[in-house]
C-alpha cells in the first residue's frame, strides 16, 4: 500500500493525523533510527511486519484499534501478529475439508493459540464485529476451539466482500490468537509451543532473579558495613541490568494479558500486575540514575519468576484437564470389504462406500456403514449403542448400525450412510456440540476479582493524589506500594492451588476429575442420573436362576463349550466348576441355540421357540416369573422335553442400593436411564427399593433410552434443575455424559465414554460417589477461606499503605505473605482420602 494511501486511510479511520515523533513507527510508535526508516515521507514502518499490520487494519474498517493509544500515539504496543497470510485457508480442498456447509452458511473450526482468561472469550467472539462478513463467532474456551461462521453467496453470484477463511485467520492473528486449523494433533502441537515459550520466559526470569537476590544482599549488608559510595552504585546499576530481562521479555505474558483487558474493558489480574511492574521497574530505574531512593529489582524479579511459574502450573493442568475427544474411528472400522458385480469383495476406506453399495461382514467383525442386511442370518452386538446386553437377531432386511458387532456368521449389507453420516458419527457430534454448549460456571473468585481489581486501582490513583503535597517521588512510592502489596498473587492463587491440591488428592483416592469447574459443580445439590447397565449392575449378562433338574448342568456347559455367542460364555462361566460331558453332533441354530448328542439323548439348549413340544405347567410359571423378574429365558430340553428353565440377566452390584439410600439422605435427587427394556428397568428399580428399605428412590426410571434420547432428557433436566450428574460406562452414554453438568464415567466403561466424561473413577460401581461428593463440599470451603484470608488481608494492607505505613521495600518483603498463606492452607487442608 503506497504512503499517502495509508495516510488517508488512517486518518478516516480515526487515527492521529500527525507523526507522533519524526523517527517513529506509525503502528507501534517504537523509536526508529534512521537507518531503520523503510519508507519515504511522513508514514515511517519500523519493519514490514507494521506496515502489513497497519494496511490489513485499514483494510478491514479496524481504526479502532488505534483508541487504545495513548494520547500522544505513543508506548502503542507492538503487534501481536506473525505476519502470514493464510493463504492456504482459501484453498477449495481446505474449505472442503474443514469448513462444514449448512445450506448458504459454512462454519471453521479453529484451534487458536494465547487463550488464557475470559477477556480472550470475550475478544474472539467480537469477530464478527471486527471481520465484515462473519455472522457468528463462538469460543470454547476448554479446548480454544472458535467455531467461525460465515455467509457464502451462490456460485452465481461474485462479489469482493464476502469475507474468507484467510481473512479470518489474518483478523484472528492480528488480534494475538495465531489460529491452526483443527485437526488431529493440532492441539497437542499448540500446546507443545506455548509450553516451551513459558518454560523459556521462566527460566530467564528464574536467572535473574536469582541474581538479583544475590545483588541484594551485598547491598543490604553493606548497608551495614559502610560499603563505599562507588560499590553501592555499580551493585545498584549491576541489579537494574540484571533485571532488565524479567521485566521486559519474561514478563511480557502478563503485559498481554492487560492489552486484552483493555481491548475486552473488563478488568483482569493481569493488569494491575503489569502495571506495578512497569512502574516499580520505571521508578526503580530512575533512582540508580538519579542514585538515590529504594530500588526494589531483587522482589520484582523474584515477582515475576513466581507468577511465572503458577502460570506455567496452570497451562500443564489445563493440558492434562481439557477433553481429549476421540474420533469417529474410535468406535468404527477405518475399512469396509465392499462386493463388486461378482460378488468379489474388495478392501476400501469406510467413508468411501456409497449409497446402495454391497458390504461384507464376517462374523466377528464390526459393521462399517449403517444399513440393511441383504443376505444371510446372523445376531449382532448391540450393547454399545443400546446398553442391551442381549445380543439382537439379524435376518435380511434388518437395519446394521456401524460400530456393532456381527456375532454369528457372514452377512451382506447394503449401505445407507457412511462416515460422518453414520448414527456412530452423528451420536459422536452429539458429544462435541453438547460439550460446546454446555455452560461455564461462575467461580466465586472470578466475581470477587472483578470488583477487588477495580478498587485497587482506584485506591492506587487515590493514594498518589493524597500524597502528592508530599512530593511526587513520595506520591509515586505510596501508589507503587499500595499495587505491590495488594498483588493479587494469593487472590488469584487462592481458587487454582485449592483445586490442584484437591484434584490430586481426588485423584490418589481414586477419581480423576478434569478441572476445577466440575469439582465445583459436584459441591452443589444435584439430579444424579444413572445408567443401569455396568454403573448399577455389573455390566455383564450371567446365569441369575436354575429352575428345574440341576443334573443337567454338566450338559449344558459340555454344549456352550465351543460357542463365542455372550449366552454361552454367560453360561459356561457360571458353571466352572462342572465337568462337562461327551457332546456329539453339536449343531448351532441362529436365533433358536444349541443342541448335540449327549450319552444318546438330543438335549438342546436355546430360546422358547426352541421348543416345539408345548411346555409343562411349572414351565410355564417359571417363565412368568423370570419375566415378572426381567430376566431372559433359556430352555433345557432333553428329547424335546423341557426339562430346566434358566434366568440369565445382569447382576445388582452388591452396594448400589446402599449407595443409592445414602445420596438421598444428602439431599440428592436421583434419576435412572437405561436403554434396556422398561420391565427391566421396574424390576430393577424394585430390587433396589427393596435392598434400600427406601420406597420411591428414584423420581424418573425410563427404559427404552437410544443415546439421542438419553441426550436430550439430560438437557432437558438441567433446563429445569440446573446442575445434573451424569453416570455411566458406555458408548450410549457418551453424549449425556457430555451435556450433564458433570459427566461421571466408571472404571471398565468405553474409551469412549472415559473421553466424553468429566469425571473418570479408578474404581468399578458407584460405592465411592458419596466420598467425591463430599470430597468436593470439602474442597469448596478450602477455596472459600482462602479467598476470604486474601480479602482480609488486602483490606488491611490497603489501609496501612494509605495510612503511609508501608513503604514500597516493606511492601515486596509483607506482600508474599498471602501467597504464602493460600499454599500452605491448600496443601494442608484435606479435601479426598478421609471417611465420608
Amino acid at each position: 500500500m503506497p504512503s499517502t494511501e495509508i495516510q488517508s486511510a488512517f486518518r478516516s479511520a480515526g487515527g492521529p493525523a500527525r507523526v507522533p515523533h519524526a523517527a517513529a513507527c506509525r503502528h507501534c510508535s517504537q523509536p526508529m533510527r534512521s537507518s531503520e526508516l523503510c519508507s519515504e515521507g511522513a508514514d515511517q514502518f519500523c519493519c514490514a511486519g507494521c506496515r502489513i499490520v497497519f494496511g490489513m487494519l485499514q483494510d478491514h474498517q479496524l481504526g479502532r484499534y488505534y483508541d487504545y493509544r495513548a494520547g500522544d500515539g505513543s508506548l502503542a504496543p507492538r503487534a501481536l501478529a506473525t505476519g502470514r497470510d493464510y493463504a492456504e485457508f482459501d484453498d477449495p480442498a481446505f474449505v472442503e475439508l474443514y469448513a462444514r456447509s449448512n445450506g448458504s452458511e459454512r462454519t471453521l473450526e479453529l484451534l487458536l493459540e494465547g487463550v488464557h482468561c475470559a477477556a480472550c472469550v470475550w475478544l474472539v467472539e467480537k469477530l464478527p464485529e471486527l471481520c465484515p462478513g462473519v455472522t457468528r463467532c463462538r469460543l470454547d474456551y476448554a479446548q480454544r476451539l472458535a467455531y467461525v461462521s460465515w455467509n457464502e453467496p451462490p456460485p452465481s453470484i461474485k462479489t469482493e466482500s464476502v469475507v474468507s477463511p484467510a481473512a479470518i485467520a489474518r483478523t484472528l492473528d492480528r488480534l494475538g490468537y495465531p489460529p491452526h486449523p483443527h485437526r488431529e494433533g493440532a492441539r497437542a502441537q499448540v500446546q507443545r509451543s506455548e509450553s516451551r515459550d513459558l518454560l523459556m520466559r521462566l527460566a530467564v526470569a528464574g536467572a535473574c532473579a536469582g541474581n538479583s537476590m544475590l545483588f541484594a544482599l551485598a547491598l543490604y549488608s553493606g548497608a551495614f558495613a559502610d560499603m563505599q559510595p562507588t560499590h553501592v552504585r555499580y551493585f545498584r546499576v549491576l541489579s537494574a541490568l540484571v533485571a532488565l530481562p524479567s521485566v521486559t521479555w519474561s514478563a511480557r505474558v502478563f503485559y498481554r494479558g492487560a492489552l486484552a483487558a483493555l481491548r475486552a474493558r473488563r478488568p483482569h489480574m493481569d493488569l494491575p500486575l503489569s502495571l506495578g511492574i512497569v512502574l516499580a521497574g520505571v521508578w526503580g530505574a530512575s533512582n540508580v540514575l538519579r542514585d538515590q531512593g529504594e530500588i526494589y529489582f531483587d522482589s520484582l524479579t523474584m515477582l515475576v519468576f513466581v507468577l511465572l511459574a503458577a502460570r506455567y502450573v496452570q497451562l500443564r493442568q489445563q493440558a492434562r484437564a481439557e477433553r481429549n475427544l476421540g474420533s469417529v474411528h474410535a468406535l468404527t472400522p477405518r475399512s469396509a470389504r465392499q462386493l463388486d458385480a461378482a460378488d468379489v469383495a474388495r478392501v476400501v476406506p469406510a467413508e468411501s462406500v456409497s449409497r446402495g453399495a454391497r458390504v461384507e461382514v464376517l462374523a466377528g467383525d464390526t459393521f462399517p456403514v449403517d444399513g440393511r442386511v441383504a443376505s444371510g442370518e446372523s445376531s449382532v452386538d448391540l450393547s454399545w449403542l443400546t446398553g442391551e446386553s442381549l445380543p439382537e437377531l439379524l435376518r435380511p432386511g434388518s437395519a446394521v448400525f456401524a460400530g456393532t458387532t456381527n456375532l454369528g456368521a457372514r452377512v451382506v449389507v447394503v449401505a445407507e450412510q457412511s462416515g460422518a453420516e453414520t448414527r456412530a458419527a452423528r451420536l459422536w457430534q452429539d458429544v462435541e456440540r453438547a460439550s460446546l454448549r454446555r455452560a461455564p460456571i461462575a467461580r466465586l473468585a472470578d466475581k470477587v476479582a472483578g470488583v477487588f481489581l477495580i478498587g485497587v486501582l482506584i485506591l492506587s490513583a487515590l493514594a498518589f493524589l493524597l500524597w502528592l503535597p508530599a512530593g511526587v517521588g513520595v506520591a509515586l512510592e505510596t501508589a507503587i506500594a499500595l499495587l505491590i502489596v495488594t498483588c493479587p498473587c494469593g487472590l488469584s492463587l487462592a481458587t487454582p492451588l485449592a483445586v490442584s491440591a484437591a484434584l490430586g488428592q481426588a485423584a490418589r483416592a481414586g477419581w480423576l476429575i478434569k478441572g476445577g469447574a466440575f469439582l465445583e459443580a459436584l459441591a452443589r445439590p444435584a439430579l444424579i442420573v444413572f445408567d443401569k447397565t455396568g454403573t448399577l449392575t455389573e455390566g455383564r449378562l450371567s446365569l441369575v436362576r436354575w429352575l428345574g433338574d440341576d443334573g443337567l448342568k454338566p450338559h449344558v456347559k459340555a454344549l456352550e463349550l465351543g460357542s463365542s455367542h455372550p449366552i454361552a460364555r454367560a453360561l459356561v462361566a457360571a458353571l466352572a466348576d462342572e465337568s462337562p460331558v461327551l457332546a456329539t453332533r453339536v449343531e448351532q441354530r441362529l436365533g433358536y441355540g444349541v443342541e448335540g448328542l449327549i450319552l444318546g439323548q438330543r438335549v438342546s439348549v436355546g430360546s422358547v421357540g426352541s421348543v416345539s413340544s408345548p411346555l409343562p405347567p411349572w414351565a410355564q410359571a417359571a417363565l412368568a416369573e423370570l419375566a415378572t423378574d426381567g430376566l431372559s429365558p433359556v430352555l433345557v430340553a432333553v428329547d424335546g422335553n423341557v426339562r430346566a428353565v434358566l434366568g440369565l440377566g445382569d447382576r445388582v452390584r452388591a452396594e448400589a442400593a446402599q449407595t443409592l439410600s445414602r445420596l438421598r439422605d444428602q439431599g440428592q435427587r436421583l434419576a435412572l436411564l437405561s436403554g434396556d427394556r422398561q420391565a427391566v428397568v421396574d424390576h430393577l428399580v424394585r430390587q433396589l427399593e427393596r435392598a434400600s428399605g427406601r420406597v420411591g428412590l428414584f423420581e424418573s426410571a425410563s427404559g427404552d433410552m437410544s443415546p439421542e434420547a438419553k441426550l436430550a432428557w439430560v438437557e432437558q433436566a438441567r433446563g429445569r434443575v440446573g446442575n445434573v450428574f451424569m453416570v455411566g460406562d458406555g458408548v450410549n452414554d457418551a453424549a449425556a455424559l457430555a451435556a450433564a453438568s458433570v459427566g461421571i464415567a466408571v472404571q471398565g466403561g468405553a474409551e469412549a465414554s472415559l473421553d466424553a466424561a468429566h469425571v473418570f473413577a479408578t474404581r468399578a460401581g458407584v460405592s465411592s460417589l458419596l466420598d467425591l461428593i463430599i470430597g468436593a463440599r470439602r474442597a469448596h470451603g478450602v477455596i472459600v477461606r482462602n479467598l476470604a484470608f486474601s480479602l482480609v488481608y488486602n483490606l488491611l494492607a490497603a489501609g496501612l499503605t494509605l495510612a503511609g505505613a508501608i513503604s514500597p521495600l516493606w511492601a515486596a518483603v509483607i506482600m508474599p505473605l498471602s501467597s504464602l498463606t493460600v499454599v500452605a492452607h491448600s496443601y494442608r487442608a484435606t479435601s479426598f482420602g478421609r471417611s465420608a
